[in-house]
């Protein structure tokens, strides 16, 4: 049973979080041959004061 976190920051509309997780569980069936009511798919939503790249928080950029 896969389970798949997919984190990025915030702003995605509900209908393009539909679209990845559509995506995913295709990519995942594929790719490793698990029927896809086997597979989780968790969308998790970062603040921009929660992430940071090369030292600086997004939020900062």
């Amino acid at each position: 049973m896969p389970f798949v976190t997919v984190e990025m920051l915030e702003g995605r509309t509900l209908e393009q979080k539909r679209a990845l997780v559509e995506k995913v569980t295709v990519a995942v069936e594929e790719a490793i041959g698990v029927p896809k009511e086997r597979i989780h798919v968790f969308v998790k939503d970062l603040k921009k004061d929660e992430y940071a790249h090369a030292g600086v928080l997004t939020i900062d950029k």
